[in-house]
């Protein structure tokens, strides 16, 4: 096995079946032994059969799934981990059609299980906190490219598509100062020193809350010392080219979990982690995320 990845054929051979998975899902969610979901209680359960428990405390029956992105799925769970690793290997993402095909179920059915996927990608609760490089991308199609009965016909540029802040790495409803800065009072912790462009709404944010620095792309300028926002530009052209050469469209509804999926993929997904150390830190994060097909589509 390789220092820092498996292939798929070893994942094949550590999850074959569903009791495999079964077993690896509740070692990980419950290396203390089964604990009630309801109650949260873990002294009182009962074994029962194929990987149902009873809570003898508030009298409830659960299983591995309860409470999770898994809950009543009728997709077997080695094809669950099968898909969480392709989501967190494939650099662009992975679409819902070639999901469908890799692990034989419908398409619409894979569009719903990776959008539980990025569920549990998101939120980032922690406050950022040192260096923070800031900047602001824009997703959407091209107004030239579009139908005609599709067009805006208010303009060119940002007309039409959805703000993502970075590093905060989530929508926004616009990029005026009041609602930039309200975000990053919000995700950065005090004292941390920001680096952005010139754009106004960065304006005043420095001085007694944070350090601020910039650098000025008017002037062509994009580094100067240990200033840039180059990282985080780096990680919107991973974004966009995923949006556009895998998914090729997110609606404003969805686009935030979409901004998760990158987001993960590039944090606890990092690459520098073994692919086994990833997977747990998403397998980690399924719980309590439950998402029904009613409040996705709603």
């Amino acid at each position: 096995m390789s220092k820092s990845t498996i292939s798929t054929f070893e994942l094949f051979e550590m999850f074959p079946d569903q009791e495999t998975a079964r077993v690896y899902l509740e070692q990980n969610l419950w290396p203390e032994g089964p604990k009630c979901p309801v109650c949260g209680f873990g002294e009182r359960i009962t074994t029962r059969k194929d990987g149902f428990y009873r809570c003898n405390q508030c009298k409830e029956d659960f299983t591995v799934r309860t409470g999770t992105i898994f809950e009543r799925s009728h997709i077997p769970l080695h094809k669950w981990i099968y898909a969480m690793y392709l989501l967190l290997t494939a650099r662009k993402g992975i679409s819902s059609l070639q999901l469908s095909k890799e692990i034989g179920i419908r398409q619409a059915s894979a569009w719903f299980m990776l959008h539980r996927i990025r569920e549990a990608c998101g939120p980032h609760l922690k406050k950022l906190r040192g260096i923070i490089e800031i900047d602001e991308c824009f997703i959407g199609g091209i107004e030239a490219n579009k139908h005609e009965h599709k067009k805006l016909k208010a303009g060119r540029g940002t007309v039409g598509k959805t703000t993502v802040l970075g590093t905060v790495a989530k929508t926004i409803a616009n990029t005026d100062a009041g609602t930039v800065q309200a975000e990053i009072h919000r995700h950065v912790e005090l004292g941390s020193m920001l680096h952005t462009d010139e754009a106004g709404a960065y304006a005043g944010i420095g001085g007694m809350f944070f350090s601020h620095d910039t650098v000025n792309h008017g002037e062509a300028e994009f580094v100067r010392d240990d200033v840039t926002t180059n990282g985080i530009e780096s990680v919107f052209a991973v974004l966009k080219r995923g949006m556009s050469g895998v998914y090729h469209h997110a609606s404003k509804k969805h686009l935030g979990r979409y901004v998760d999926e990158f987001t993960f993929r590039l944090n606890e997904g990092n690459v520098k982690h073994h692919t086994l150390t990833r997977l747990e830190s998403l397998v980690g994060a399924v719980a309590g995320k439950r998402l029904t097909y009613k409040a996705l589509i709603q």
